[in-house]
């Protein structure tokens, strides 16, 4: 039996979520996944993966979840088509952010992702490495590209003047869903810093 305490404490947090991965993915449990074989994927965002991960074993409701969140990524999220957002959010979605703030209703979070194509036009996610689904739970990593090309507004009233530079980042964002197949709940995360480093501002 592993011992999570002693995973984590040995700095193997990482090595605990390959394994959780592997065990949803293959439909075995913890234990019988570590003792498995399997290629270790490379980095997604500086290596596009040849195949994505799908969870065998899903119900009805659990593939529609990951397949409605292709959706979102894929077409919606990266062809910023704002009106089908109500296919994948609810109209109350809690979005919690990277840096820890969050943000309640639709239309805010509309907001939020629009302004992020005022600096980077050609922002986009055309890839989910991982998928993992369980009852009204879903967790998708995705790789983010764009380019900062045009002034950032600093918020302050300012711009900050683009670089020119292309970003890739790594991210991960788990959901909760409600009975009507939308997302209540969503959770964003990537590296803040290697974004920042990447468009240039550290």
């Amino acid at each position: 039996m592993i011992n999570r305490r002693n995973v984590l404490r040995g700095g193997g947090a990482a090595a605990l979520g390959a394994l959780a991965i592997t065990a949803v993915a293959s439909g075995t449990d913890l234990a019988a996944a570590a003792t498995g074989n399997r290629e270790l994927l490379g980095d997604p965002a500086s290596t596009p993966q040849a195949e994505s991960f799908w969870p065998t074993h899903l119900t009805d409701t659990e593939r529609k979840h990951l397949e409605i969140f292709d959706e979102l990524d894929f077409a919606v999220y990266s062809g910023q088509q704002w009106d089908r957002i109500g296919e994948s959010h609810a109209q109350n979605i809690r979005v919690h952010w990277p840096d820890g703030h969050y943000t309640d209703g639709i239309d805010r979070h509309i907001a939020d992702m629009k302004s992020q194509f005022v600096w980077a036009p050609d922002t986009r996610i055309t890839e989910h490495p991982i998928r993992i689904a369980k009852d009204n739970l879903t967790s998708v990593t995705g790789v983010m590209q764009g380019s900062f090309t045009r002034p950032m507004p600093d918020g302050m009233g300012g711009f900050i003047q683009p670089t020119g530079k292309k970003f890739s980042i790594n991210m991960a964002t788990v959901g909760i869903w409600n009975k009507q197949g939308v997302m209540e709940e969503e959770f964003l995360f990537w590296d803040n810093r290697t974004f920042y480093q990447q468009i240039g501002f550290a």
